[in-house]
């Protein structure tokens, strides 16, 4: 595990784990690195470098008052990028970190990226509005602001279970897979956290989508109930240039078990293809 300090002076903790082609992978809201430890390991395993860092404020990364935005987000994930010296990176981004890695392309190009992996991912927009009808309203995010002020802590209990779609019949999700939610999201700064959710809800990302340029996967679960697909996914696919569509019937927002296997398998075979 290493970290390295921003030019504004914020300390990102990231693990480096394997060799060969770089796989650098961004988290969701409001969780940090350890939510992609299985991927982490068994990509490094099939012959990559894997690389996955706390963005700022979650995790073992600084906490800055500011910085908590999008466009810092992606600059700080450029300048890991140049800190360790990788090319033919491979961005692979869940939720938040989805829009972080087209947000990354959209200020940043695709000079040092090799090919992108969207799961689950915010983008182009989750905010209704009048140029974008079919997002949610700005209630509900009106809603996770007041969980996240009031008691975060129980808040996060409460989501983690539409997160991993606990509340569908079914569901295989175990109460230790929901504690380490819980256990992560605590570790996110109150400020970052909260700061965060009007970054993922009301960034537009339509023309970072436009500007992908490299073999993208768009991966996402039918039964998303953080991320509803046909808001997000269904539209990226038609805005990304070379986009592959990979739907996941009956999938939550996070992956775990069959859904999980199935999602690490197909990651695999694209970063191979």
């Amino acid at each position: 595990m290493g970290s390295f300090t921003t030019t504004d002076g914020t300390d990102i903790h990231y693990k480096d784990w394997g060799s060969g082609q770089p796989v650098v992978f961004s988290h969701g809201w409001p969780l940090n690195a350890d939510a992609w430890d299985n991927q982490l390991r068994v990509v490094a395993e099939n012959g990559f470098r894997t690389i996955a860092h706390d963005r700022r404020g979650h995790g073992r990364s600084g906490q800055p008052w500011q910085g908590n935005d999008m466009d810092t987000y992606a600059d700080d994930l450029a300048q890991l990028i140049e800190h360790l010296g990788l090319n033919e990176v491979v961005l692979v981004g869940h939720s938040t970190g989805g829009g972080e890695v087209a947000r990354y392309i959209g200020r940043h190009g695709t000079g040092r990226v090799a090919k992108a992996v969207l799961l689950g991912a915010v983008p182009p927009q989750m905010l209704k509005t009048d140029a974008n009808p079919d997002g949610l309203p700005i209630d509900v995010f009106d809603g996770i602001r007041a969980g996240v002020a009031a008691d975060r802590s129980q808040f996060y209990q409460e989501l983690s279970e539409a997160f991993f779609g606990a509340n569908r019949p079914g569901s295989t999700v175990s109460q230790g897979t929901r504690d380490a939610f819980w256990l992560q999201s605590m570790q996110a700064g109150s400020k970052a956290a909260y700061d965060c959710i009007k970054q993922f809800s009301e960034t537009d990302f339509t023309e970072d989508l436009k500007r992908i340029d490299v073999p993208t996967l768009i991966a996402h679960g039918d039964d998303d109930q953080i991320v509803p697909i046909g808001a997000s996914a269904h539209k990226s696919a038609q805005l990304v240039k070379d986009a592959t569509l990979k739907v996941y019937p009956g999938a939550p927002h996070g992956l775990t078990g069959d859904y999980e296997q199935a999602f690490t398998n197909d990651l695999i075979a694209f970063l191979k293809g």
